[in-house]
């Protein structure tokens, strides 16, 4: 069985979590899943501070002791992860954006591979669209393998239109997400994901030394020497871009250290 957690970023159980619950609905009209819901207004989050402790030393050394870890393992028990949130002054919720803050050092060092990921926004008139494109790029950031997100229209009072409208985008995202939550094995890399890996593993293996934590973490994993985070299987064309970024890496690099 699947296991799903949705990550709802709001204060209410309102529009946002109406339209997780009718997600999770649409979900298990196509099999038996494990659903959980987590209101990060349930769990101590501080600010980051900046400080930089988890890209340079690790994030076990972080300064702040609170529920960030816990989230992180609700997060890594799971087949699939929904973030759900309003539309707050064009952007996600206060709660949501402070946790990926305390996520940063996990662009550096992913993690969540295999992982299905998709958003939901809600909104009264317009922005959500571009929330939603953010909140997919911070989950491929993570590692996560994205799918197509949907934008929900819940201006108040919401016609019966409205919400039909609103149940069609989340039955679509649901299809879309139950696909690639079913996926066997991690698909290959798109082309701009692999220039992204060969560019930054060559950076740090060029630039960086033992004493940092994003070296020790690519060499103990074998990035350096791996044509991608995970076994994948590349065609002809991005073998051959792949040794392409890694030239262009090494450049990146000479120059930097000038």
């Amino acid at each position: 069985m699947k296991k799903v957690t949705a990550i709802i970023g709001n204060q209410q159980k309102h529009a946002t979590y109406r339209a997780v619950c009718e997600f999770e609905a649409q979900l298990r009209t196509y099999g038996e899943i494990e659903f959980e819901y987590i209101f990060l207004k349930d769990y101590r989050l501080e600010f980051c501070r900046g400080c930089k402790v988890c890209f340079s030393k690790g994030e076990e050394l972080c300064p702040l002791k609170d529920d960030r870890d816990v989230l992180i393992g609700k997060m890594e028990s799971s087949d699939g992860v929904i973030m759900a949130t309003p539309n707050y002054a064009f952007h996600v919720s206060a709660s949501m954006k402070n946790l990926l803050d305390r996520l940063a050092y996990v662009f550096h060092r992913p993690q969540f591979f295999g992982k299905t990921y998709t958003a939901i926004v809600n909104q009264g008139i317009h922005g959500g669209k571009g929330i939603v494109k953010y909140l997919s790029s911070m989950g491929e950031n993570l590692g996560f393998q994205v799918t197509q997100g949907c934008v929900l229209q819940t201006m108040e009072p919401v016609t019966a239109a409205a919400q039909e409208r609103n149940s069609q985008e989340i039955r679509k995202a649901a299809a879309r997400f139950y696909k690639e939550l079913m996926r066997p094995s991690p698909p290959a890399p798109t082309l701009f994901r692999l220039m992204l890996f060969r560019l930054s593993r060559t950076s740090i293996h060029n630039m960086l030394d033992d004493k940092s934590r994003d070296y020790r973490h690519y060499r103990d994993n074998g990035w350096f020497e791996s044509a991608y985070y995970y076994t994948a299987a590349l065609g002809p064309f991005k073998r051959l871009a792949g040794r392409i970024f890694d030239l262009i890496g090494r450049r990146m690099a000479k120059n930097a250290v000038k």
